[in-house]
């Protein structure tokens, strides 16, 4: 299906329902408050109410450098059940977009009839406009990656990561017309302030079931074999298009391992979808099992006969 003939606002971008705070953040919020109180009434033990509070806030942080993790809020790391039961898996590209690496990822995906996510930098794209839409018009979606891609986008305070990641959404829905859906750390790595920003802007969180480091390793092989291990229907793989790491010849680690990739997925009857496609299709499937769920059979309705 081309997204292209998609109407503007899908169930996948409408608005979210109201930020709650995660099961994790409401025990931390607690915690601290117990640990205040029990302060105050024994003054003697302030540092073991200390020592409490440092431990929360380190596992606070272990949640935020654990990418796939949903202690500190929604995160998307596999499709959901309705597209893995069609054979979807969701190919998506960091850290574009890339005016060397981005088109031959493009013609290989047309090659194979794969779709994709892009996840863009802000920055990049606003050098990049024509290949932005480009990317669009070959029917992949763009998807929001932050402004300045900053390494300690981790540590920003809830004002500078807002800024961040709303100027990015401009820009990409200014190029593209359409608003990114989902959006992706710097590394995966954020805090407990990522969450309400993202509900305020209306995006959701999006990892990956697993990555092959092809942006650090110059071993093709070995960022295959990682991609590929357990492969599955409804898996998320991450690849880069910006910035990859270079086989020993220069070629892109990235453009040599997407043909045999594709070629595997072919092979074990799967499909490559964008994300937001793959959340369509959650939605829709939804309603339908909900309506199965509510008919009754003929010997149901005669039992209710009788009662």
């Amino acid at each position: 299906m081309n997204e292209q003939t998609l109407p503007r606002r899908t169930a996948v971008d409408a608005p979210r329902p109201a930020w709650r705070p995660a099961p994790a953040i409401v025990a931390s919020l607690a915690w601290h408050v117990a640990l205040g109180a029990a302060a105050l009434l024994y003054p003697a033990g302030w540092p073991w109410a200390l020592g409490g509070i440092a431990a929360n806030h380190a596992l606070l942080t272990a949640a935020g450098l654990w990418p796939r993790s949903r202690l500190l809020g929604p995160n998307l790391t596999r499709l959901p059940a309705a597209a893995a039961a069609r054979g979807w898996i969701a190919l998506t590209f960091d850290d574009g977009p890339d005016p060397e690496v981005t088109p031959r990822v493009l013609d290989l995906l047309d090659a194979h009839g794969a779709r994709a996510s892009f996840f863009c930098i802000g920055y990049r794209a606003r050098q990049h406009p024509a290949l932005v839409r480009e990317i669009v018009a070959r029917g992949h979606r763009v998807e929001n990656h932050g402004d300045a891609h900053a390494k300690l986008f981790a540590t920003y305070g809830y004002r500078r990561m807002r800024a961040d990641i709303e100027t990015a959404q401009h820009t990409l829905a200014d190029i593209t017309g359409q608003p990114p859906c989902f959006f992706r750390p710097t590394a995966g790595l954020r805090n407990p302030l990522l969450e309400p920003v993202l509900q305020r802007l209306n995006l959701r969180l999006a990892t990956w079931t697993r990555r092959g480091f092809d942006a650090v390793s110059s071993d093709p092989q070995r960022v295959l074999q990682r991609l590929r291990r357990r492969l599955a229907a409804g898996d998320i793989l991450l690849l880069h298009d910006g910035s990859p790491a270079r086989t020993q010849d220069g070629t892109p680690v990235s453009l040599t391992v997407l043909p045999p990739l594709l070629t595997a997925l072919r092979q074990a009857g799967l499909q490559s979808v964008s994300l937001a496609e793959a959340l369509r299709e959650a939605t829709v499937a939804q309603p339908a099992a909900a309506a199965r769920n509510l008919q009754t059979t003929p010997q149901q309705t005669e039992r209710a006969q009788f009662h």
